[in-house]
């Protein structure tokens, strides 16, 4: 049964919010009300991640399982305290055609987001300059991804190799779950190299691992070749793309996050529930070790040339 519309005051803005009893996970009962409860008591450590980042948001508004549609343009009807960009689409011909992203700085639009059923929040490895153009990279990202029989266990080897490699490379990487199957290494940059640079020495990692270890990584995207190993997904190193990112609900069965973790809990991962964390696990996590992607939001990494 639908819940009436009513308004609420969410820092000095004042917005709509409607259906929070709506299940949008109904293997656990997860309701609407309890998604935007999530990202409001998150929003201190989401917030400073998602500054000046332009948002895709997946939309599921009748819950997981029952379709979805990633929204790049702000939603017609869109409050107009939202912050907004105008950018060209990544896929537009000499860009002709425009976006209008959202831009969540602030609780409130986080609050909005959450309203409209957008479950996972994805953004760039980019960040808007002072002319609110996009700058160059400031994360290079690592997204591990395992073939079955392979899982997050296997990712974990892989996370472990990647790391020394950027060891001896003066750089240093932040994991975090993909709060579905597998892992992601993010790795902060000063933003002071072109994409090109980036692309490249991610890529060539990934094909430096896969010679080197050919029975458990692969680089290369063709699925067909992943079949009980990792693939090393360099390719979302490139401006058009984006990736969930850290503290974002994902659209599982349950009610699962893209988690910081440490690289001892990567390093003691036996057992694929042994990096499987929920919303509320998370928050116990923030209350208790803070913010582990903080780092990220200050570390400044010079990428070798």
């Amino acid at each position: 049964m639908k819940s009436d519309p009513f308004s609420v005051r969410v820092g000095g803005h004042r917005l709509r919010v409607s259906n929070l009893d709506k299940v949008l996970y109904p293997a656990t009962g997860f309701s609407k009300g309890e998604v935007i409860d999530y990202y409001t008591r998150v929003a201190p450590v989401l917030l400073p991640h998602l500054k000046g980042r332009p948002l895709t948001l997946k939309r599921y508004p009748h819950g997981v399982g029952s379709g979805f549609f990633y929204a790049k343009n702000v939603p017609a009807g869109a409050p107009s305290w939202v912050r907004t960009v105008r950018l060209p689409s990544p896929g537009s011909s000499k860009n002709r055609d425009e976006v209008e992203y959202v831009v969540a700085d602030e609780l409130a639009t986080l609050v909005w987001t959450a309203n409209l059923a957008a479950l996972e929040l994805h953004a760039p490895m980019w960040r808007l300059d002072a002319r609110h153009r996009p700058a160059p990279p400031d994360l290079m990202v690592f997204d591990l991804d395992p073939g079955a029989p392979a899982t997050i266990v296997e990712c974990c080897r892989v996370a472990e190799l990647i790391r020394q490699v950027l060891d001896a490379d003066g750089l240093s990487a932040l994991p975090k779950t993909s709060g579905s199957k597998g892992l992601q290494l993010y790795v902060p940059l000063r933003p002071d190299r072109p994409w090109k640079d980036v692309h490249q020495y991610a890529r060539r990692l990934a094909e430096r691992l896969e010679r080197e270890h050919p029975e458990l990584v692969v680089s290369h995207m063709k699925k067909a070749l992943r079949g009980g190993k990792v693939l090393v997904d360099w390719s979302q190193n490139n401006a058009a793309k984006t990736t969930v990112v850290v503290y974002s609900l994902r659209a599982r069965e349950r009610p699962t996050v893209s988690t910081p973790v440490s690289w001892g809990e990567v390093e003691r991962c036996r057992k694929p529930d042994d990096l499987v964390f929920l919303s509320g696990d998370v928050l116990e996590r923030i209350e208790r070790q803070g913010d582990l992607f903080a780092p990220a939001l200050r570390l400044e990494h010079s990428l070798a040339a």
